[in-house]
């Protein structure tokens, strides 16, 4: 953001708020064209470990990924560090979660049912599939009127096209591949959890309606392949109307997001997003 402000002559306040404006228009973009009914192809699970503020704020960034590459829906999940850590890392980590808490043990859990239930409307039926994840099943099991065939595959299996999990796998390479705040040891990290949802929201438009499912074979974007779009869009079209919150009827997490309440630990006063003349 500071070198796109650098190149415009601009603060780079001034990109972040457009950048979280953009995310905002996502978040709605994709509510408005994601099919409405249960989807009709497996869909896979799994959580992108990336980091806000610091790699003492470890995160997943829920996903759940169509056969056909189609993006469903997102969401986040704070984690507490663990892993090797020297004697000072760990001094440092009890330090921190002292004064600012220590994350729920149960996050991912009630995160991944949020997901599923918004992806899987009730009386849906779908086949999801998932690694290993402890979590997963008891989150399945909570989600009531719904016929969910969960099938486990090992995340240590070779991730190759025939891969049960494949889908999720290339989601999660392209995320890492695209965004530098995901990239190992970088020094672009997002410092705010919020900013990583609403960068993963252009993400999903930009990976559903106008990013190509092959580079070489050129079969269009997952939408097409669903028939929610008859061609890949282009940027013009999809910033061409905008988009009110009122419109959708948004509420739960997907609300919190919208308006910029995913709040980070390490930062006690994070800044949400107040409407007065646009939303």
């Amino acid at each position: 953001m500071r070198q796109i402000a650098r190149e415009t002559g601009v603060s780079h306040s001034t990109i972040r708020r457009l950048s979280d404006r953009l995310g905002r228009h996502c978040l709605l973009f994709h509510e408005a064209m994601k099919p409405k009914n249960c989807p009709s192809e497996p869909i896979v699970i799994d959580g992108f470990r990336t980091f806000e503020h610091s790699q003492y704020w470890p995160m997943d960034l829920n996903l759940v990924v169509g056969a056909s590459l189609f993006v469903y829906g997102f969401n986040d999940a704070e984690l507490r560090r663990s892993g090797a850590m020297r004697p000072a890392q760990a001094v440092k980590r009890t330090i921190l979660e002292k004064r600012f808490g220590s994350p729920n043990p149960s996050a991912t859990e009630r995160q991944v049912r949020e997901l599923l239930a918004r992806v899987i409307p009730k009386g849906g039926s779908v086949t999801l599939r998932s690694d290993e994840h402890q979590a997963y099943p008891r989150a399945i099991a909570k989600l009531k009127h719904r016929v969910i065939h969960h099938e486990c595959t090992s995340s240590k299996k070779a991730r190759t096209t025939q891969n049960p999990l494949f889908p999720v796998n290339l989601s999660d390479m392209l995320l890492r591949h695209c965004s530098s705040n995901h990239k190992r040891e970088t020094i672009a990290f997002s410092k705010r959890r919020q900013s990583i949802l609403y960068r993963a929201a252009i993400w999903t438009v930009w990976r559903n309606y106008m990013k190509d499912r092959s580079e070489n074979r050129k079969l269009g974007p997952p939408a097409k392949l669903l028939g929610l779009i008859p061609r890949a869009l282009s940027v013009r079209q999809v910033l061409e109307r905008r988009l009110f919150p009122e419109d959708f009827q948004i509420k739960g997490w997907l609300r919190s997001c919208y308006f910029g309440r995913i709040a980070t630990r390490a930062i006690e006063r994070c800044e949400v997003h107040r409407p007065r003349l646009a939303t």
